[in-house]
């Protein structure tokens, strides 16, 4: 599959696609895109999301919820290794084949480069790889599962602001929410990755994560562990809305999972003979290459649209950002101070 049928390559070999990013269609009015829209929705990443969420629920959680009662070592280990399995093949998987085998080689691929080709001393054991292995494995996936935990215990043992809802009597309140979830998720997205963005908290716990300008799956979850808190302990919040443990079980996957899609580094993952799957991983892609731009990607609501950090690929944004950043520099000499996270 030719990827120059659908971008165009720089004089460094880094590729973008010909079209610019575009914000959720009814919010320009494109109505006869929604069905287009729709479709990459929920096709194919939400829908896994949603299947693993499934799967965790009936064939994990329940029948072990008596584990979740007390704080139990076997409750721990029980969700620790089905966590570290599942993050382990879903990740490695496409690293393996995308990056360590190089099954289409650069094709579609954004960043030329591949992070084994650019040893440094700002990772552990110089290397990206094994540096955002570790950090995701041995770091963000117990910080994930601690907090699950507490949440099971919760449940387990009926301890909600205002009870748990139960399916057999809200359950079309709870197919609501669960529609919208990804939504609430992307508000808490936005707001905590653009305040872990200011300093000092750049500085000392997000720049961990933007070490990997070039970011490939195991950047996912590569995190400093006080952003590690702050991205699965939002799902606190859920003690004092109306909500179900089925819908934190389904706010803690979209986070865990759907954080490979924005790292993936390829527009299109080649999967057959003139066959690929979408990454939807330009967005954050752009994001990791200038630091202060799209927080939120390209989801449902247009965050950085509302606050002026949205750019869509194109020379036009480009002169934009560029515009922000001198205003911004302009302001911090004028106080005397530096330290912009922008390049």
């Amino acid at each position: 599959m030719g990827d120059l049928k659908f971008g165009t390559r720089d004089k460094r070999g880094n590729w973008a696609p010909n079209e610019p990013l575009d914000i959720a269609p009814f919010w320009t009015g494109k109505f006869d895109m929604l069905g287009e829209f729709a479709r990459a929705y929920l096709w194919p990443w939400n829908a896994f999301h949603m299947a693993m969420t499934l799967a965790s629920w009936f064939l994990l959680i329940q029948p072990n919820l008596a584990l979740f009662q007390t704080f139990s070592l076997a409750g721990f280990a029980l969700l620790l290794a089905a966590k570290a399995v599942c993050i382990f093949a879903m990740y490695g998987s496409i690293e393996l084949f995308f990056y360590v085998r190089r099954k289409q080689d650069n094709r579609f691929k954004y960043n030329a480069k591949f992070p084994s080709e650019n040893p440094s001393d700002v990772f552990w054991f110089k290397s990206q790889n094994l540096d955002n292995f570790v950090r995701s494995m041995f770091m963000s996936v117990p910080i994930w599962t601690v907090i699950e935990v507490i949440f099971l215990y919760c449940f387990a043992n009926v301890i909600h602001a205002f009870g748990w809802l139960r399916w057999e009597d809200s359950w079309v309140d709870l197919v609501v929410l669960t529609l919208i979830t990804p939504m609430i998720h992307e508000v808490h997205f936005f707001c905590i990755h653009w305040l872990i963005h200011q300093q000092p908290l750049y500085k000392w716990v997000h720049s961990v994560h933007h070490n990997s300008i070039n970011p490939s799956p195991w950047s996912s979850l590569s995190m400093h562990p006080v952003e590690g808190l702050l991205y699965f302990g939002t799902v606190a919040l859920h003690l004092a809305l109306y909500s179900h443990p089925f819908l934190v079980l389904w706010r803690f996957n979209l986070a865990a999972f759907a954080a490979i899609v924005g790292r993936i580094g390829f527009d299109l993952l080649e999967v057959g003979k003139g066959r690929a799957i979408e990454s939807h991983a330009y967005a954050h892609y752009l994001h990791h290459k200038y630091f202060e731009v799209n927080y939120c990607d390209d989801g449902v609501l247009p965050w950085d649209r509302w606050f002026g950090t949205w750019h869509d690929g194109s020379k036009e944004a480009d002169e934009e950002m560029k515009a922000r950043f001198r205003v911004k520099r302009e302001k911090l000499r004028a106080k005397g101070t530096g330290g912009a996270t922008s390049p």
